[in-house]
C-alpha cells in the first residue's frame, strides 16, 4: 500500500526581552532564546515540523501588555492561517498575565494553533496541560508584580531623599544628570505667574490673559486653566519633590520665594469657600450693603423657593421685614433684575468720555505720569473681561465703584465713587507694568 505524505507543521518562532540592555551585542537574549527553539523544531523534523521564515522577535518591550509589533504580527498570521504551532523558549516569554495569555489561547484555539514551550514540556490541548500552563503563568505573574513593588519602593526611597525620579519634567527645569536644574528663561514664567495670580485672583482670567501674551507650556502648548492649576500646587518649585501627597527637601533649587507661595495658597483656599458660599445661595447679593430705600434705609437681601424648586431673590425694605408698612417705599424689588441694570450703568461709567477724562484728572493728582490713554485703556480693559469674572470678583468691582443705590418709586439713583475708579485704574496699572515687564 502507498504510503500518505506527511503533511507540514509551520512552527513560528517568538522570542522577548523586558528590557534594551544588551540588545547591541551580536548574540544577545533574543538570538537565544530563537537558537534554543529552532533547535527544538528540528528535533521534530520526523513529524513534520518546518520553520516558517518570518522572524516574531519584541525586544525591550514588557510581557505585561499584549501590545507588541511583532506580537501583534504573529497574531495577524495566524488568523491569516499562516501558522500551525507557536514556539517559545519559556511561556513567560510570550505573556506574563493570566489574563492575557488566556486571550491568546483563546485565539490559538480558534484557529487550530498549539503552543510549545522549549523548556516546560507540556501540551495545551489537554486539561493536565492547561493546569500546568496557568500554575507556571501564576508564578510567571507573581513574579512581575514583586518586580513592580521593588521599583515602587525605589522611588519612594529616591524621592524621599529629595532625587528626580523621572516623568514630566516641569515647566521652569531641565533634566541634567538624573537631576533638576533651572532653566532661566522658564522660571521667569513661573515667578510671573506666582507674582500675577495673588493680584488677579482666578486662574481662569489669569490663563486667559497668559494665552493672549502666547505664554506656552514646555510642550508648546498654550496655558489654559487646569494647567494653571496644577502649576500652582505643585511644590517642586519650593525646592521639594513630593511622592504621594508629602513633600520632601529636593536636591534642586527652588525657583519661588515661600511668601510667594504663601500667597497663592491664600487665594486658593479662600476662593472655593467663597465660591461653596455663592453656591448656597446660587448667586451672591451683589449689591449687599449698598442698596438703599427712598427712607434712607438699607435693603436686605432675601429670597424663596416655589413650588417648581426655583430660587427667587429679592431685595426687601428693612422696615418691611419688622412688621411695618411705611408708606412711599418701594417694598421689594428683583435682585436679578435690578443688579443687572446697577451693572450696564457701571460698564456704561467704564466707555463713557466725561468719566474717563475725570477719572484722569483725579489719578494725575497721584501720578503725574500717568496718561490719560493708560487710563482710557485701564478702564476699557475692565469691560471685556466682567462676564470672566467670578461671582464674588464682580461684587468687589461694584462695591469699589458704586458708594450707594438709591430705590425710589420713580426709578433707581445710583451715585459712584470717583476714588474708587482711581483704585481700580490703579490696580489695573500695576497688572499691565508687572505684565510688561514679564
Amino acid at each position: 500500500m502507498k504510503q500518505m505524505p506527511m503533511r507540514k507543521t509551520r512552527c513560528a518562532v517568538y522570542t522577548r526581552k523586558s528590557s534594551e540592555e544588551g540588545l547591541e551585542l551580536e548574540f544577545n537574549s533574543l538570538h537565544a532564546q530563537r537558537e534554543a527553539c529552532e533547535a527544538y523544531i528540528a528535533s521534530q523534523k520526523q513529524e513534520g515540523w518546518v520553520l516558517v521564515p518570518d522572524f516574531y522577535d519584541d525586544g525591550g518591550i514588557s510581557g505585561g501588555t499584549l501590545e507588541r509589533p511583532a506580537l501583534q504580527q504573529l497574531l495577524a498570521d495566524i488568523q491569516a492561517g499562516l501558522v500551525d504551532v507557536v514556539v517559545v523558549y519559556k511561556i513567560d516569554r510570550l505573556s506574563r498575565s493570566l489574563m492575557d495569555f488566556a486571550k491568546l489561547v483563546d485565539i490559538f484555539d480558534r484557529h487550530n494553533v498549539t503552543f510549545v514551550s522549549v523548556t516546560q514540556s507540556f501540551n495545551t490541548t489537554n486539561s493536565m496541560g492547561r493546569l500546568t500552563l496557568n500554575i507556571l503563568l501564576s508564578f510567571a505573574q507573581f513574579e512581575r508584580e514583586v518586580s513592580g513593588e521593588r521599583i515602587r519602593d525605589k522611588i519612594a526611597a529616591s524621592r524621599k531623599k529629595g532625587l528626580w525620579m523621572g516623568g514630566n519634567v516641569p515647566l521652569g527645569y531641565d533634566v541634567k544628570d538624573k537631576k533638576l536644574v533651572i532653566n532661566e528663561d522658564e522660571a521667569k514664567i513661573i515667578r510671573m505667574i506666582f507674582d500675577r495670580f495673588p493680584t488677579v485672583g482666578s486662574a481662569t482670567i489669569l490663563a486667559k490673559r497668559l494665552a493672549e501674551e502666547d505664554v506656552r507650556t514646555k510642550k508648546g502648548r498654550l496655558i489654559d486653566k487646569g494647567y494653571m492649576y496644577k502649576l500652582l500646587n505643585n511644590e517642586t518649585y519650593l525646592g521639594k519633590a513630593v511622592h504621594k501627597g508629602t513633600a520632601y527637601p529636593g536636591v534642586h533649587e527652588a525657583i519661588i520665594t515661600q511668601e510667594q507661595w504663601d500667597k497663592v495658597r491664600t487665594i486658593l483656599k479662600r476662593n472655593p469657600q467663597r465660591r461653596a458660599g455663592n453656591s448656597r445661595r446660587q448667586v451672591p447679593a451683589l449689591l449687599k450693603g449698598i442698596i438703599f430705600g427712598a427712607d434712607g434705609r438699607a435693603m436686605t437681601p432675601t429670597h424663596t423657593k416655589k413650588k417648581n424648586n426655583r430660587l427667587y431673590r429679592y431685595y426687601v425694605a428693612s422696615r418691611l421685614l419688622k412688621g411695618e408698612n411705611p408708606p412711599g417705599i418701594v417694598r421689594s424689588v428683583p435682585a436679578g433684575e435690578i443688579e443687572a441694570a446697577v451693572i450696564d450703568h457701571v460698564r456704561g461709567l467704564l466707555r463713557s468720555p466725561e468719566i474717563i477724562v475725570a477719572t484722569w484728572r483725579e489719578a494725575h493728582k497721584l501720578d503725574e505720569t500717568i496718561s490719560e490713554n493708560e487710563v482710557r485703556e485701564a478702564l476699557q480693559d475692565m469691560d471685556p473681561i466682567w462676564d470672566e469674572l467670578f461671582p464674588y470678583e464682580q461684587a468687589r468691582v461694584l462695591q469699589l465703584l458704586v458708594e450707594r443705590v438709591e430705590v425710589h418709586p420713580s426709578g433707581l439713583e445710583i451715585k459712584f465713587r470717583m476714588d474708587g475708579l482711581e483704585t481700580l485704574v490703579a490696580e489695573i496699572r500695576e497688572s499691565l507694568k508687572k505684565r510688561e515687564a514679564a
